[in-house]
């Protein structure tokens, strides 16, 4: 099969998602989805879908439009700032399609969500990590102009850590950079800010998010994009002609308008998320203060693979992720609290 590919594709390792397991019992803690099920609106919407007539024989609305309308009200901005994808990964891939050419480059924290280096090699592109400080701040490298730089993502809260950069400092970043700053907010509904009114006061910075995590749809793949108008009419361009199934736009609608669903949910993760944190650290673990749904978890005393691989045979899985040059960790999703408290007590006795 040598040579049928372009050397890129050849060339590269591809992401690897999180693993995804069939076992009923198991505890899966690994890849950051809702341990609750979603709004009940969310059933109902897709019942209704599966019934009317004309139903699934006929295409679904090629933007989105229901959903824009709803998230527009919800969100506070027009519709026509709104772009929805298949996945908070298809618009990342959208913007990175139509924004980075071959041998442009685009550039991303250190370290963080690994996809977009993946992005970047499938376009032909290069990509630069800047690191993250001690403390998970961003230096000025960060916004250092090059003549190749075409686009740059900084997630934000950041995966693997749960930390954020504040919103001015986002500000002061996207007018010193020579492009578009593309925050990836797939967990601020877990955090106490956001930087969605920032897209109104600088036309580089836009903003995506997911409803997998927060509104508890991962099965299904929805996400969505906000940026100005001009934006969004060039990267409309790029996607798929109905990237969005009608399951989907109905699911999504009806979950984003479910707002007392949403702070209901927030709140149970957000208690068990401080309680885990400060377990982990009663173990002697390094986390830092998460925004997110997840705890990043580092030890200076204990190799963490092999407690990984522990709880993985004991049926409890969490992402054990390892940066050269930085350093290894636990990630560990928020949980219901018995499935908390049985990781809990498993790394207890392991330790």
């Amino acid at each position: 099969m040598t040579g049928y590919f372009r050397q890129e594709i050849e060339a590269m390792a591809g992401y690897v998602p999180g693993e995804q397991s069939a076992v009923a019992e198991i505890i899966k803690l690994n890849t950051n989805e809702s341990p609750y099920p979603a709004s009940p609106r969310v059933a109902e919407a897709v019942r209704y879908v599966l019934e009317r007539r004309p139903g699934l024989e006929r295409y679904p609305n090629a933007m989105a439009e229901p959903f824009r309308e709803k998230a527009a009200e919800v969100l506070g901005v027009p519709s026509d700032w709104i772009l929805a994808g298949n996945g908070s990964d298809d618009i990342l891939t959208i913007v990175t399609r139509a924004m980075v050419g071959r041998g442009e480059l685009l550039r991303l924290p250190y370290p963080s969500y690994i996809l977009y280096k993946t992005l970047a090699e499938i376009q032909g592109a290069k990509s630069e990590e800047i690191r993250f400080q001690s403390d998970w701040s961003l230096d000025d490298d960060f916004c250092k102009p090059r003549d190749d730089l075409r686009l740059v993502f900084l997630p934000n809260p950041n995966s693997p850590s749960g930390t954020m950069v504040p919103r001015e400092r986002i500000l002061q970043l996207a007018r010193q950079l020579p492009c578009p700053l593309l925050v990836d907010e797939a967990y601020a509904d877990f955090a106490e800010t956001n930087c969605l009114d920032l897209v109104a006061r600088c036309d580089k910075i836009m903003v995506s998010r997911t409803l997998s995590k927060s509104y508890a749809l991962a099965g299904l793949r929805f996400g969505f994009i906000v940026a100005q108008p001009h934006m969004i009419e060039q990267l409309a361009k790029v996607k798929d002609s109905y990237n969005c199934d009608s399951l989907s736009i109905a699911a999504a609608t009806a979950a984003i308008g479910d707002h007392q669903w949403l702070a209901e949910n927030r709140a149970k993760i957000l208690a068990t998320r401080g309680r885990l944190i400060e377990e982990m650290r009663g173990m002697g673990f390094s986390v830092p203060d998460s925004q997110a749904n997840f705890a990043w978890c580092m030890h200076a005393d204990r190799p963490l693979k092999p407690l990984f691989e522990e709880l993985r045979r004991r049926n409890i899985l969490v992402r054990y992720m390892d940066y050269p040059l930085w350093g290894d960790g636990l990630r560990i999703s928020v949980g219901t609290d018995e499935q908390i408290d049985e990781c809990l007590d498993q790394l207890r006795g392991l330790l």
